[in-house]
C-alpha cells in the first residue's frame, strides 16, 4: 500500500463534493478542483459548496481551487467527477501534470460516440498506463444520501491490486462501503446504462403504471443492460452486484436520481428542454441514450426500451408508448445466458 500524501478530487458538483469530504474526513489533505474562482471562495471560506449540499460541513483538509494544474500537481490519487461532456477535455488538459504512478480514477457514468468509447477508454487513450494505474469507481451512490452518512455501497475496479488497496484505504469510512471487481468494462457499463432506464423507469411512475409493471422494467432492463454488455466484452455476472442490479435498483426507484426526475418530468409533459431546466442538474441519461441507441444498432443488439425512450425523447412519440413496445416485442427469453436454446442462442442480438 502507497502512502498517499494528496488526493485530488476534480469536479465540485453532487459526488465529486462527497467525495473529497469522505477522503478528507480521513486525514488525507484533498485539493477539490471547482469551474470558477467565486465557487472555490465560497467552498474555502463556508467549509460547504453550497451549490450541491449546503447541509454539508466540510472537513477543513480539503481546499478548493480553479487551478487545474494545482490541484492535480503533487497528487497521488486523482478522482474525476466531471460531466462526460467535458471529461475528455480534462483528461488532455491534466496529462502533462499527473505524476508518475498516481491513481486516475474515473467517477462519471457516461460514454462517448465516434468512436464508442468509456471513460476510462479516454483516460487509456490520453494517459501513459505503463507509469499510472487505472480505475473506475460505481456503484448506487446517490450524493445526497451519502452527504448525510447513509450507508452506501461501492465497487473499485481495477486490473491493479495496489489502486483497488489505496482506494480502499482513502475512501472507506463506516457509512461508505468499498468492494472491489477487475471487471472495469462492466462496473463502468453498468453505471452509464443504468441512466437510461432510471429516466424510464421515472416515466413509468409518472403514468401510475403499478408496481408490477416496475418489476417487469426493472428486469428487462437488466437483461438489456447485461445483453449489450456482454457484446462490448464484460462479465454479465458483474450485473448482478453493486454496479449493476444495486444502482439500477437505487436510480430507478429514488427521486433523489436527476435521471428518475428527468424521466418524471417527460411523463408529466414536459419537452426534454424544459425536463431538464427543471431537474437543475445534468442527468447523464440523454447523452449515453444517443451512444447506446448508435451502437446497439451497429452491434445489432436487441434493446426495446431504448429504442422506446429515444422515440420519445427524439422523436416526439407519447410518453405511453413504451409499454406497449415492451409488451409486444417478441423477445420473451427471461434470463438468456442460462437459456440453452441453440436457435435462440444463436440469434439473441437480432
Amino acid at each position: 500500500m502507497n502512502i498517499i500524501k494528496k488526493v485530488a478530487v476534480l469536479g465540485g458538483g453532487s459526488f465529486g463534493t462527497v467525495l473529497a469530504n469522505i477522503a478528507a474526513s480521513n486525514g488525507y489533505d484533498v485539493s477539490l478542483w471547482v469551474r470558477d474562482s467565486d465557487q472555490a471562495l465560497r467552498i474555502n471560506s463556508e467549509g460547504a459548496n453550497t451549490t450541491y449540499h449546503p447541509e454539508l460541513k466540510l472537513s477543513s483538509n480539503i481546499e478548493a481551487s480553479e487551478n487545474l494544474d494545482s490541484v492535480v500537481k503533487e497528487a497521488d490519487i486523482v478522482l474525476i467527477a466531471t460531466p462526460s461532456l467535458i471529461f475528455e477535455n480534462i483528461i488532455k488538459r491534466i496529462t502533462h501534470i499527473v505524476e508518475e504512478g498516481a491513481h486516475i480514477i474515473s467517477c462519471t457514468k457516461g460514454i462517448k460516440l465516434d468512436p464508442f468509447r468509456s471513460m476510462s477508454d479516454i483516460i487509456k487513450m490520453n494517459i501513459d498506463t505503463s507509469k499510472n494505474s487505472v480505475g473506475v469507481i460505481s456503484g448506487p451512490n446517490l450524493a445526497k444520501e451519502i452527504a448525510e452518512e447513509k450507508v452506501t455501497g461501492t465497487v473499485i475496479a481495477s486490473s491493479d491490486e495496489l489502486l483497488i488497496n489505496d482506494i480502499k484505504e482513502t475512501l472507506s469510512s463506516d457509512t461508505f462501503k468499498i468492494y472491489s471487481s477487475d471487471d472495469i468494462q462492466g462496473v463502468e457499463l453498468a453505471g452509464a446504462l443504468k441512466n437510461i432506464y432510471a429516466i424510464i423507469c421515472g416515466i413509468a411512475e409518472s403514468l401510475k403504471v403499478g408496481e408490477n409493471a416496475i418489476g417487469l422494467i426493472l428486469t428487462r432492463s437488466m437483461a438489456e443492460m447485461s445483453r449489450f454488455a456482454v457484446a462490448k466484452g464484460a462479465n454479465p455476472i458483474t450485473f448482478l452486484g453493486l454496479a449493476g442490479m444495486g444502482d439500477l435498483v437505487a436510480t430507478c426507484t429514488s427521486n433523489l436520481s436527476r435521471n428518475f426526475q428527468l424521466g418524471m418530468n417527460l411523463g408529466n409533459g414536459l419537452n426534454l428542454d424544459e425536463a431538464k431546466l427543471k431537474v437543475g442538474q445534468v442527468a447523464e441519461g440523454v447523452r449515453t441514450l444517443e451512444v447506446i441507441k448508435a451502437e446497439s444498432a451497429n452491434l445489432n443488439i436487441s434493446m426495446p426500451l431504448v429504442d422506446s425512450l429515444y422515440n420519445i425523447v427524439f422523436n416526439n412519440a407519447s410518453s405511453k408508448t413504451f409499454i406497449d413496445d415492451l409488451v409486444n416485442n417478441p423477445h420473451e427469453v427471461d434470463v438468456e445466458f442460462t437459456y440453452r436454446d441453440k436457435n435462440y442462442d444463436s440469434n439473441r442480438n437480432r
